[in-house]
């Protein structure tokens, strides 16, 4: 599984791996199957970030994620890194049609 950096105050790295997934379960108390990524709130979105980057920073928090993001990115910037970093992780469903 590789990484997906993202430049916040430092270059950090997106990985979704087993325990990044059980933290967002944990934390939003669904499956992450069940999560809305269309719908989410800002500490969810935070959430999902900080899971992603918890990995090599261990004091962070989602509530860090927040200030990181608003100090040094943007929502949308770190977002879709975040959405190449969740992709790599599950992989990405072909269009049906597609390679055949």
């Amino acid at each position: 599984m590789g990484y997906t950096p993202i430049e916040l105050d430092k270059v950090r790295n997106f990985r979704y791996g087993m325990k990044a997934i059980s933290l967002i379960e944990k934390k939003l108390k669904a499956p992450i199957a069940k999560i809305d990524m269309d719908s989410l709130t800002m500490e969810e979105s935070a959430t999902l970030v900080w899971a992603g980057l918890a990995h090599e920073d261990k004091n962070l928090t989602p509530d860090k994620v927040m200030d990181l993001i608003d100090d040094y990115s943007t929502l949308t910037e770190v977002m879709k890194a975040m959405e190449t970093a969740m992709e790599e992780a599950f992989g990405v469903a072909e269009e049906p049609g597609k390679n055949e």
